[in-house]
Formats: structure tokens, C-alpha cells, sequence
């Protein structure tokens, strides 16, 4: 019965992460964010072609579909198993569970064929959950190395390193720390071809010049 429940609440939290707010904020303006800049449908993309507003709405969204699993998922377990009131809100394993779900829901999500975003965002809203030491590091490099280069893929990029690294410093035990280093690789492997493109000088770049 146990392994049911959180098999459900797993495969709630990955349809969760599948929903593709980016796309369907873009589909409201009329437009199809996969045919538009980069073809992602993450914030990012949002926020190049639709503009600040959508962009950050995106962003938010995104941000939600990982916390809330990774947050409030473990502590609804915790009161829906029959055993330990308190398992779900001390286990550090059902939060890494329900948020790993809901990454591979937006990466790969049912409702698009399994082509999703890279899960930045949404990887970002996990780790608040469970890490928000991590998170805040991460969000000082994201913003540092993007006021300096203009690049936000290359920010993500460092900001992934950085959380890996922050997890086997902050003291969040083995199975935090061997969790975030999981979807910090996967965050920067969703990126190779941002790498590539960075590497060839073709990357797309914000200019604090420009309109957008």
C-alpha cells in the first residue's frame, strides 16, 4: 500500500512537470513558442520572444511544478501512509523522489511526445525544496555570470556546477548531496547544445542595449 501511494504522488508529480506553461502562454499571444527563437518552450525562450511579463510568468510556473512536489508532496505522504506521521516530513528521500518526477515530467513531457525544456526552472523549485542553501548559491552564480557574459544558458551552466559543488559542502548528508549532483548533471547535459554553441561563438546572447 505504501509503495503504491508514492508511486502515485511519483507519477502525479512527473504530469505536473509535464505541463508546458511555456507553450501554452505563448499559445494565448497566438503563437507557437517551438517555432519561435531557440524552439525551447522554457522561460527562457518565453522571455526572448513574448517579452518580460510572459517570460517571468513562465518562470514562475515552472519554478511551482518543482517545489510543490519536492515541498508538499513528502508532507501529504507523511499524513496519507499509516505508518510514522512524521516519515514523509523527515525523509529526505520522498522530497528527492516527487521532484526528480516532476524534472523528467517537464524534460520530457507525455503531453509533447517526451520533447520538453531543458528543466532549469523547474529544477531550480526542487531544490528549494529540499536544498534552498544550494538554491541560493546557485542563484548568485546564475546572476553574477549572466551580468557579466549576457549568456543565460552559460549562467545555468556554472549555477548547476555550483549546486553540485554546494551540496557536498552544506552538510545536506549523502542522499542530498548525491541527488543534486544527479540533476546538476542533468541540467548541464540538457544544455550540450547551448555548450556547443557557446564554444562556436553562435550562442544567443542578451544585450542590456537591446529592447528586449
Amino acid at each position: 500500500m505504501n509503495i503504491f501511494l508514492l508511486l502515485t504522488l511519483a507519477v502525479l508529480a512527473y504530469l505536473i512537470g509535464s505541463i508546458p506553461f511555456g507553450l501554452l502562454i505563448a499559445k494565448t499571444k497566438g503563437v507557437d513558442i517551438r517555432t519561435q527563437g531557440s524552439g525551447n518552450i522554457g522561460a527562457t525562450n518565453v522571455l526572448r520572444c513574448l517579452g518580460k511579463p510572459l517570460g517571468i510568468t513562465c518562470f514562475v510556473l515552472d519554478v511551482l511544478k518543482g517545489y510543490l512536489p519536492a515541498a508538499l508532496f513528502p508532507i501529504l505522504a507523511s499524513r496519507l501512509l499509516t505508518q510514522a506521521s512524521d516519515a514523509g516530513t523527515t525523509n529526505p528521500a520522498f522530497g528527492i523522489l516527487f521532484g526528480a518526477a516532476a524534472i523528467l515530467g517537464h524534460n520530457f513531457p507525455i503531453f509533447l511526445k517526451f520533447k520538453g525544456g531543458k528543466g532549469v526552472a523547474t529544477s531550480a523549485g526542487v531544490l528549494l525544496g529540499i536544498a534552498p542553501l544550494a538554491v541560493g548559491f546557485g542563484i548568485l552564480t546564475w546572476a553574477i555570470v549572466f551580468f557579466i557574459s549576457g549568456y543565460v544558458s552559460l549562467g545555468s551552466i556554472v549555477a548547476s556546477a555550483v549546486v553540485i559543488l554546494a551540496g557536498w559542502l552544506a552538510g545536506y548528508g549523502l542522499v542530498t548531496a548525491l541527488a543534486l549532483t544527479l540533476l546538476g548533471s542533468l541540467s548541464i547535459y540538457r544544455h550540450r547544445s547551448n555548450i556547443q554553441r557557446l564554444i562556436a561563438g553562435t550562442e544567443n546572447k542578451f544585450s542590456r542595449k537591446s529592447k528586449t
